[in-house]
């Protein structure tokens, strides 16, 4: 039998049976697939019992249709959204914070409604190096000396939707005007707004408790002090209960009501009824705004949950979008918070405003709205823009913020 093969050395056949068993494991090691990127974690924290469960809804709702819409990958990256429900509760608020923060190691939460919430929540989630995206609560503690690199807010200064009423006021000549709010910062907040805007008489300013239902003693001081008009701010179940009962005192065609528009948008209206038909309120958002993405965002909203989308749906699905723009600027690598924050303050998305920018203390620099509730074809009451109050409008604190 003969040999056709080229004779080797010895030392060569040692070295080929040493490299064998490592080329089969690196063989081996590349059939396996490689490990899948963690995905993307987000803490939702926001109302979803009590009387404020209804924008908690919408919160939650608005948010999930814009990571639906991104293929369930905001940023390009598999996106796991944990909910909790804050219960409208400050301490409640700040232990899920900290389950964000330390368990599930987020680097986003969103979610939140209330001012005082977030003002409790900074602490843990700034510490935690854990940015917080606002759709909703944007108190004026956080626009000015202390604002936080790790806050960012995709409404509004809350005192600036006061500031337009009061303006629209103001240039409606108005006389004297008795003002309600819950007595936390933001309805001290908006109340201020108004009054920075608003030259005439006040005739009234009354702050009731955080969360009270019943206004039978303070309508009853506002028809004794006959103002010319009344500026309330009560989102959620406190405007449902105010507004019914303004009305059933025969108020409504008495004394004209105005105030920050979300205490007369989409998730209250359904609630008032018709009494709501003709009441006017600014905002920086409707559902009329016309837009590209503002159009796609109404029509999917509607088609997906069979409701008029209100503004703090919007403002949720804003903030998914800011979120993953975000993701996707920095190619996913979140450990560079710097960075992070860099790609965030560019705001790398298309807003339901249309132009959307940051002002240098992370709130938006925007346009505010003269709405009016109307009855649309399909015989849903929404709101429709009648004018506008302030363009490119930016708050008075932001100068005091030391960000730059």
């Amino acid at each position: 039998m003969f040999d056709d093969s080229p004779h080797l050395s010895d030392a060569t056949m040692i070295r080929a049976r040493l490299i064998a068993p490592l080329l089969s494991a690196a063989l081996a090691l590349s059939a396996v697939p490689a490990v899948a990127a963690e995905p993307l974690r987000i803490g939702l924290i926001t109302t979803l019992s009590g009387p404020g469960a209804v924008i908690g809804a919408d919160i939650r709702d608005g948010f999930a249709l814009a990571v639906e819409q991104a293929g369930g990958k905001l940023g390009g990256f598999d996106t796991q959204v944990i909910e909790a429900d804050d219960q409208q509760k400050p301490d409640v608020a700040v232990s899920l914070a900290a389950r964000m923060t330390e368990k599930e190691r987020v680097p986003f939460v969103t979610g939140i409604i209330w001012s005082n919430l977030a003002l409790a929540m900074m602490p843990t989630l700034a510490g935690g190096n854990v940015f917080l995206i606002s759709p909703n609560a944007g108190t004026s503690a956080l626009a000015g000396a202390q604002c936080s690199p790790y806050f960012f807010n995709v409404s509004w200064p809350v005192d600036s939707i006061g500031e337009a009423a009061g303006a629209a006021a103001q240039a409606q000549g108005v006389k004297r005007v008795y003002a309600l709010a819950p007595n936390y910062p933001s309805g001290k907040d908006v109340v201020t707004g108004f009054k920075r805007a608003f030259k005439g008489e006040m005739a009234g300013e009354v702050y009731t408790p955080f969360g009270q239902l019943d206004y039978a003693a303070e309508i009853a001081q506002v028809k004794a002090a006959k103002p010319d008009g009344v500026f309330i701010f009560y989102p959620g179940g406190m405007g449902i209960n105010f507004l019914k009962q303004y009305d059933q005192a025969g108020l409504l065609g008495q004394i004209p009501l105005t105030g920050p528009g979300f205490s007369f948008d989409q998730d209250i209206l359904p609630a008032i009824g018709d009494a709501a038909l003709g009441i006017k309120g600014p905002l920086q958002w409707s559902p009329d705004l016309d837009n590209a993405a503002n159009r796609a965002f109404v029509a999917s909203f509607r088609a997906k949950f069979g409701r008029i989308p209100s503004y703090y749906a919007a403002q949720s699905y804003d903030s998914a979008r800011l979120i993953g723009g975000g993701v996707a600027a920095v190619g996913g690598d979140l450990a560079d918070k710097d960075k992070l924050r860099a790609a965030l303050r560019a705001a790398p998305f298309e807003s339901v405003r249309g132009a959307f920018r940051f002002n240098s203390n992370h709130y938006p620099i925007q346009n505010y709205y003269q709405r009016e509730v109307v009855r649309e074809e399909s015989g849903m009451l929404t709101n429709r823009i009648i004018g506008t109050i302030f363009t490119d409008h930016g708050d008075v604190y932001a100068k005091d913020c030391p960000m730059k």
